[in-house]
């Protein structure tokens, strides 16, 4: 009895004690407050992160600022915001919020305090779709379903605010995926997927003043996704220049290179050209040569006609004079005397016809053959192929060269296979105009002999005279089988041969294509390298302009909710958009009572 009325005691004690303490405490703190606001404080600066949360589709839903002060002095401290409402973070002191104006009392430190915004817009538009298997589907259908889900993250330059936010600030947009839920999972270029935990987490980065076109790919089973979270930070960072100079060193290599094939190309090109100068020379040598061999062709005929009217012209005066002498008709010896003059003018035209074909024939011969010694010897390989297609050469004009130094190559290797035939053509020539030359000489002393018949006893003399004609004729028959051997011999030179000119004139025209060719090719190759030659510096010059365009070093921070406001150190921005979850079934259960202790009692009583 006497323990229960001490506990009463103490208890009605504390109870009389503890509401005076209580208020002189509340009492003391307002005081302080009271005496903070009448000094003005100081701070050395101020952060801002935004939070924002948007719909699953993007749209802007709530927005409040929490403000973190790093104070240097207690006391009254002042900034600016359209803020709706504020919430101290740090103590339990007010804080006055009027026009925009907010008025507090911090302490050393760090304080924080919470604004909170009505209509206030990000810098970023930010845009959310959702397909399922092809088709477009509202999010709030798409919890719980099976199939091939895409989403589709647009981002671009909010135009009704402060554009600086956009032009030096990196969003990073993160979604997180359970695997167990999704499989497949194929994210755009941008993307990069990464394990989180037992997670999937993909994330994108979306650069300065770039607008963002984000996708994500999957198959999907009962389907619910975690909020997307978006962070924008400003892109601060020094960008520190990359050693290039080994890089240059290569380019430099590559240029030297170029030239080295240009220069290459343009003695190839002076070569061609050379060549392409002594095939023509062969052609029109070619030409003159074949019009002779035709002509030499074309009068064969008539030789052999006027040979074989000599042979039948001496066989007869042969055979007759194997006869009575007293009936031998003179006449006849009278006409054969003349047609020998005709015969022999005849041979002496054909004489000189042999000598200006030989003259010819060694001409063109002699620039047939020194053009196609003049062809090169040098081999182009395949590689020697792909390293003129990889310098940028026209790859058509390539294969021009290609096919025409085959084709010289060709008709170099068919030159000397045929050359001892050719050699043997200007010493038959030779023995044949002399053969021509006997002839007529022959020919000579028969008429003259025919003409001394006229002064002499015939009968006396025939028999000389039938003796000298057998023999003669005899030659001539064996000279005439040879002439007409020979006709036939020219007629086939003759015809070969306007298969070989037809040759050479191909070959003409392919060196001149091949000279075309190569001038076009040395063209190209003067631009690559004239586009090449400063190719270090271009080098250098680019990548300087990228990097100035992403380095942000020189960003100095503003305040998101006032440019009244100063001493911003940094501002960023934490946004997330709705999850997209399944609805839990609600569960009725009957609370269970606790038991509660004597000073939860206490407490109970006093509230």
């Amino acid at each position: 009895m006497m323990m229960r009325n001490r506990i009463f005691l103490v208890l009605m004690t504390f109870v009389l004690i503890l509401p005076s303490f209580l208020v002189h405490a509340s009492a003391n703190e307002n005081e302080k407050e009271e005496d903070t606001l009448k000094n003005p404080g100081q701070y050395r600066s101020k952060d801002e992160v935004v939070y924002a949360t948007l719909s699953p589709t993007g749209v802007q839903q709530e927005i409040y600022v929490v403000n973190i002060f790093d104070v240097i002095k207690e006391g009254k401290l002042v900034d600016y915001g359209p803020y709706e409402s504020s919430k101290n973070l740090t103590s339990l002191s007010d804080i006055q919020l009027k026009n925009n104006k907010v008025e507090f009392a911090a302490p050393k430190g760090k304080f924080y305090y919470q604004g909170n915004m009505k209509d206030e817009a990000l810098p970023w538009d930010i845009r959310i779709s959702y397909r399922l298997d092809g088709k477009r589907v509202p999010p709030a259908e798409l919890a719980g379903k099976d199939g091939h889900f895409k989403v589709t993250i647009q981002t671009s330059a909010n135009e009704e605010v402060d554009p600086i936010f956009y032009e030096n600030y990196l969003l990073q947009v993160t979604l997180t995926l359970d695997p167990d839920m999704y499989r497949n999972i194929k994210a755009s270029e941008e993307g990069m997927v990464a394990n989180a935990g037992k997670n999937k987490q993909i994330t994108y980065t979306v650069m300065p003043e770039k607008d963002g076109e984000l996708s994500l790919e999957a198959d999907v089973t009962e389907l619910e996704l975690p909020g997307i979270e978006i962070a924008a930070v400003p892109s601060s960072m020094s960008i520190d220049v990359p050693d290039i100079d080994e890089m240059a060193g290569e380019m430099k290599s590559l240029t030297d290179a170029i030239a080295q094939i240009n220069n290459g190309v343009g003695d190839l090109k002076n070569g061609v050209s050379e060549l392409n100068s002594g095939v023509a020379s062969l052609r029109d040598g070619s030409a003159q040569f074949k019009k002779g061999m035709n002509d030499v062709n074309q009068a064969s005929s008539q030789l052999v006609e006027g040979s074989s009217a000599i042979n039948n012209g001496l066989a007869t005066v042969s055979s007759s004079l194997k006869g009575n002498f007293e009936q031998i008709n003179l006449a006849e010896l009278e006409k054969l005397q003349a047609r020998l003059p005709e015969i022999a003018a005849g041979l002496d035209e054909m004489s000189k016809g042999f000598a200006y074909l030989r003259d010819n024939y060694s001409d063109a011969y002699r620039q047939m053959e020194e053009a196609l010694n003049n062809i090169p010897e040098y081999e182009i390989t395949k590689a020697d192929l792909e390293a003129l297609y990889e310098s940028g050469a026209d790859r058509e004009v390539v294969d021009q060269l290609f096919d025409t130094y085959t084709a010289a190559h060709q008709a170099k290797d068919v030159f000397a296979s045929a050359k001892e035939a050719f050699d043997a053509v200007d010493g038959r020539l030779a023995e044949v105009n002399g053969a021509i030359g006997e002839i007529e000489k022959t020919l000579g002393n028969v008429q003259t002999v025919i003409s001394a018949l006229e002064n002499v006893d015939v009968v006396d003399s025939i028999t000389q005279l039938q003796e000298g004609m057998d023999e003669f004729s005899a030659s001539y028959q064996a000279f005439h089988s040879g002439l007409v051997g020979y006709t036939k011999g020219v007629g086939q030179l003759s015809s070969s041969y306007n298969q070989l000119h037809s040759g050479i004139v191909d070959l003409s025209g392919g060196t001149n294509e091949l000279e075309n060719g190569v001038g076009q090719l040395h063209n190209g190759t003067g631009t690559l390298y004239e586009s090449t030659n400063n190719l270090p510096d271009q080098m250098k010059e680019e990548i300087d302009s990228m990097i100035s365009e992403y380095d942000k070093s020189d960003f100095e921070a503003v305040s998101f909710v006032s440019d009244k406001n100063e001493k911003v150190n940094s501002v960023q921005f934490v946004i997330k958009t709705e999850s997209i979850l399944l609805e839990e079934k609600e569960t009725t259960e009957k609370p269970k009572e606790e038991k509660q202790g004597f000073w939860a009692r206490l407490k109970e009583l006093f509230s």
